[in-house]
């Protein structure tokens, strides 16, 4: 694609509202989707969409064209981007009081005049969605905010990602939006990254903050510790008017797929959701015998 096209779309993103397609029509999608998949799974999560990573046939969907907020599944895109310009992992960046919250004034365990490297900056944005790494990786990005903002829309274009629009890096912005099938293409296109699939699946790092104080962090989706999953990528998201979100690439039943959950409305609901699809795929996989 030419690249005055590009950026002809990316601006169009930027001013445009993002619409919803229609009930009936996102109706029927779901109805053909799922349609001969006996005990589909009830899930909790508003909106959700599993696909064949192999050749993206759906497996389940559920409102996927929905225009929702997309929380820190955000960060998945701030990662290609910062991957894609090529800037040193082993740069040393302080995080300054320009990387706080002021959307919603959530707190952090990174304190101001931390120094980390870009490396593990972005290990901590996408494994434990600290939101200051996350700022900060904006903020140095060449150009600025803004710059890397620009990026992210022009990205979202070169993924086909109609539906979504992107205002910051953090996804602490109700204006980061999206829907489940825009998603299943970032994911995949995430999953290509070795540094996003080893990043988002760790289970812990511990950084040295200020005055030589270490800090503990973990993985933000409980499932990437557990034996019963065999996960490839993962990120979660939340800030209250997006609900609980998750997206996934998995190895369910032999079958690598790619599981995206969004708005769920408990706090271990979309854990629960990830468990139903996962114990629904595995009792219809041909290998299943019932007890």
């Amino acid at each position: 694609m030419a690249r005055w096209l590009v950026a002809v779309l990316v601006a169009l993103m930027a001013v445009a509202p993002v619409f919803a397609e229609s009930p009936e029509r996102t109706a029927r999608k779901v109805k053909s989707a799922v349609a001969g998949r006996d005990h589909a799974p009830e899930l909790k999560s508003s909106a959700a969409l599993v696909i064949d990573q192999t050749d993206g046939r759906p497996l389940f969907a559920k409102n996927i064209d929905n225009v929702v907020p997309i929380a820190s599944i955000t960060k998945l895109m701030n990662a290609m981007v910062v991957l894609d310009a090529g800037l040193p992992m082993d740069e040393r960046i302080a995080i300054s009081e320009a990387d706080k919250d002021t959307i919603k004034g959530t707190r952090s365990r990174l304190n101001i005049g931390t120094v980390l490297t870009r490396r593990e900056l972005l290990q901590l944005a996408l494994m434990a969605s600290e939101n200051r790494a996350a700022e900060a990786l904006s903020r140095v990005y060449p150009g600025g905010n803004r710059s890397f903002v620009a990026a992210m829309n022009q990205k979202a274009v070169e993924l086909g990602m109609w539906r979504t629009r992107f205002v910051d890096g953090t996804g602490l912005s109700s204006d980061n939006v999206s829907t489940a099938q825009d998603l299943t293409k970032m994911v995949a296109a995430a999953y290509k990254y070795p540094l996003i699939r080893d990043f988002s699946t760790d289970t812990g790092l511990i950084v040295q903050s200020t005055r030589g104080r270490s800090v503990n962090y973990h993985n933000s989706n409980r499932l990437v510790g557990s034996p019963q999953w065999d996960i490839g990528l993962s990120k979660t998201g939340y800030i209250s008017e997006a609900g609980r979100c998750l997206v996934m690439q998995a190895k369910i039943a032999n079958k690598p797929v790619i599981i995206v959950l969004l708005d769920s409305w408990g706090k271990m609901t979309r854990i629960g959701d990830a468990n139903r699809i996962k114990r629904w795929m595995e009792t219809r996989s041909p290998g299943h015998t019932a007890g």
